[in-house]
């Protein structure tokens, strides 16, 4: 599957997962929103949340927004694609560990590989971070209960036994 990126160059270059990404080849930035591929686009705002029977709906295709948190508003992503929320997560950065939903561009496209049942690519991608490794080990049993749902509602389930939890 291939990763694309929107990046808007808004945060610290030295701590952005999305221009390693590219340096290291596991990801296409885009710097025009219209250039970004149609696909799955992790967005936060989506009203379904990200389950395996959306891997087929993007085409081959995940996209991100890389952007701070401050500016990540709902118009951000205006993109084409099937829009999709992330389940509950939690970053293993060294900014945001053990927060929820507080991942890197890096954290949602391997989460969202990982609940496509891609567990090496996930693990690829997060090759080139120290922590990367540490965020599959944190998030293996959701990862593991999201991947075998069968939709978005399976998804929300599982979801809601981790917030409840919390």
């Amino acid at each position: 599957m291939e990763c694309h990126v929107y990046y808007e160059g808004d945060d610290d270059p030295d701590k952005c997962t999305a221009r390693r990404l590219e340096k290291f080849d596991r990801a296409i930035l885009h710097r025009s929103m219209r250039r970004v591929p149609y696909g799955v686009v992790l967005n936060p705002h989506a009203e379904q949340a990200l389950s395996p029977a959306d891997a087929e709906d993007g085409l081959g295709t995940l996209v991100a927004l890389d952007c701070s948190w401050e500016s990540a508003e709902e118009a951000s992503f205006s993109m084409n694609g099937v829009h999709r929320a992330l389940p509950f997560l939690v970053a293993a950065n060294p900014i945001n560990y053990g927060r929820p939903f507080q991942l890197t561009t890096v954290e949602a496209l391997a989460g969202a590989l990982r609940i496509f049942g891609k567990a090496e690519a996930a693990a690829d991608l997060l090759e080139p971070f120290r922590w990367g490794e540490t965020f599959l080990t944190l998030n293996e049993e959701p990862l593991d209960r999201y991947a075998e749902c069968a939709d978005s509602s399976e998804v929300v389930a599982v979801q809601e036994d981790y917030l409840a939890d919390e």
